[in-house]
């Protein structure tokens, strides 16, 4: 199952597309805490039991996609606890960095398309999703 079916898939179980509201029904633990600045989240998987941590000093809009990439570890990298770094992530990117990128944008922009002649950052203005993103559309 790619991304773009796994998303639909959960979106049309769960009913929505928020991040946290996903989280809480699919009963991810999520905490926003006093992470250093270089952090910006992290997905952690320990005794049956997940969590998503997400820096407090981040904007909601910065927050919103941090849950959503962070879920997107849960359901492709389940068995591996990974960190979500600041700007090294997005230049530096791993394979499951931009999976877990790539699942936030299809969850964020899910069931939504461009209008007519919109640029992309514009399109992704428009969402309140970082333009930093784009690459992963």
């Amino acid at each position: 199952m790619n991304i773009e079916q796994l998303v639909r898939k959960l979106v049309r179980k769960h009913g929505t597309t928020d991040p946290f509201k996903l989280a809480a029904q699919m009963k991810v633990t999520v905490q926003i805490l006093d992470l250093p600045c270089s952090c910006r989240g992290y997905y952690l998987r320990t005794l049956r039991r997940r969590f998503i941590a997400i820096n407090q000093n981040l904007s909601d809009v910065w927050q919103r996609v941090v849950c959503a990439h962070e879920l997107g570890h849960d359901q492709l990298h389940r068995g591996i606890s990974r960190f979500f770094l600041d700007e090294s992530s997005f230049f530096v990117a791993g394979r499951y960095e931009t999976e877990a990128n790539e699942f936030a944008v299809q969850l964020l922009l899910y069931n939504e398309r461009p209008e007519e002649e919109e640029s992309i950052d514009t399109y992704f203005m428009r969402h309140n999703i970082p333009t930093e993103l784009t690459r992963y559309y």
